[in-house]
């Protein structure tokens, strides 16, 4: 299969014609629209209760609830895990290799006059093994190496697709491009949700297995991820920078050197490493929470499919609406004051997820709304502020680092919940751990000056911070 076709434009400085800057953004939130799906259908709800369910049956266990707490082990490559440990490990390793190799992606992507074909293939490569996983049967093995790769995939891609932020928003409209495209992609993760909850619920109806039907829904994400980044594609131009513009073709040993430059080079910009320091820690929070929900409430607030299902697609909506509601919000105070005030509604959401009582659905509803009212409107804040602390014609690279970031707090998150798991056999603990990050997380962002940071890196200071 063929990239669409491309368009190369000098320089990395978002067009001067407002006209031409809509349609590109409008291309770039498409592609939050495609690849929300993994996260929402696969990552949030079906891909966690999934595997450990496979797993789970592959030890012994009668029932998932049995396994919960129960001495039901797995020993994939010949270490001991609890059944239910085995999502968690997964994702740990696919985030060790993100770590490792997410820097490399960028230095080539800077080095590339082809971005768009870059993006387009890291999206292929994570679509096909997504809808892979419908093949995969009871065999929680090939299911959880099938994730892993399209893990890495989704988290390659997002590399260069957040790279094109700087290229193609001026610095006074980032905070309200990026806050559009997280609120647009939870419109599209709530669509594909909605059809995967009717197939999951109705499933005996349709003539499927629970277990079929959520294979479905893994082939399903990843048709629309590909489908929709096909149409992304198209608005969007190629630049080429002070990087791209002396090589031919991505060269690897002269990105690494690159990379090794870049990584030096962040000395001289101490607000930009405390940034990424600070986001380390609040996103770990954030993306714990997400990713261990599904599991949390299927196996320690004991809750069926339907309603993890349908509260996931409430906060979908109603992230949209939150999304664009602290847009708004920074562009009133600011986006660090907006950042630091959602980051205490964490805290407070994380203390009360404890105690949660088991088999009280509204209550893990009403948390649910809490959650999606801050939930994309931080992390769309954090990757505008960062996108003006980095110098102009290193956008890729630079994002790679902010990647790395956002999968190294993951894994430190990933492997707490391993080892928490592992020992307790429930999510509980681990969950309540989380207010740490996000306490750390805002202190540093507080002490973090954004104005000296964007004067360092020589980009212009927009009308608030």
């Amino acid at each position: 299969m063929n990239s669409p076709p491309t368009a190369q434009v000098p320089g990395n400085a978002p067009s001067a014609d407002p006209a031409q800057r809509r349609r590109e953004q409008y291309g770039w939130y498409v592609y939050d629209w495609a690849n929300q799906v993994f996260i929402t259908s696969v990552v949030t709800v079906l891909i966690g209760p999934y595997l450990s369910g496979l797993a789970c049956t592959t030890a012994g266990a009668p029932d998932t609830a049995t396994c919960t707490g129960g001495a039901y082990y797995v020993h994939p490559l010949g270490v001991q895990l609890h059944a239910n440990a085995v999502y968690p490990a997964v994702t740990t390793v696919a985030i060790l290799i993100q770590i490792l190799l997410l820097p490399l992606i960028g230095a080539l992507a800077d080095h590339t006059k082809h971005k768009k074909r870059w993006l387009f293939w890291l999206a292929f490569i994570g679509s096909v093994a997504v809808s892979m996983l419908y093949f995969t049967g009871d065999d929680y093995a090939t299911a959880s190496a099938l994730f892993l790769l399209a893990n890495v995939a989704y988290g390659a891609s997002l590399v260069v697709y957040n790279s094109f932020l700087p290229e193609i928003a001026t610095p006074d409209e980032r905070d309200r491009v990026s806050t559009t495209g997280w609120a647009i992609s939870y419109l599209g993760g709530a669509l594909l949700l909605a059809a995967h909850l009717v197939l999951v619920l109705q499933a005996d109806s349709l003539g499927v297995t629970e277990g079929e039907a959520v294979r479905i829904a893994f082939a399903s994400v990843g048709i629309w991820w590909v489908g929709f980044t096909i149409i992304a594609l198209k608005p969007l131009r190629n630049r080429y920078g002070e990087l791209a513009a002396h090589a031919a073709r991505p060269n690897v040993r002269i990105s690494t050197v690159q990379l090794v430059h870049t990584v030096k080079e962040m000395r001289k910009y101490p607000q930009t490493l405390l940034f990424l320091l600070a986001f380390i820690f609040f996103n770990d929070g954030i993306q714990a929470a997400v990713r261990y929900a599904a599991p949390f409430a299927a196996q320690d607030l004991q809750l069926d499919q339907g309603v993890l299902m349908g509260t996931i697609l409430m906060i979908q909506f109603v992230a949209f609406g939150g999304a664009l509601i602290v847009g708004l919000i920074a562009r009133r105070i600011g986006a660090k004051k907006a950042v630091l005030g959602t980051l205490s509604v964490w805290c407070v959401l994380v203390t009360l997820a404890y105690f949660l009582p088991a088999q009280r659905p509204l209550l893990f509803v009403a948390m649910g709304i809490g959650i999606a009212l801050v939930l994309g409107g931080v992390q769309a804040l954090a990757r505008s502020m960062y996108s003006q602390l980095i110098p102009r014609g290193r956008e890729a690279e630079y994002f790679s680092l902010y990647q790395i970031s956002d999968k190294g707090s993951t894994f430190l998150g990933s492997l707490a919940v391993t080892i928490a798991v592992t020992l307790t056999g429930g999510y509980r603990v681990a969950i309540f751990s989380l207010i740490v990050f996000f306490l750390l997380g805002g202190y540093l962002l507080w002490k973090t000056d954004m104005r000296r940071g964007i004067r360092a890196v020589g980009n212009e200071m927009p009308a608030r911070i």
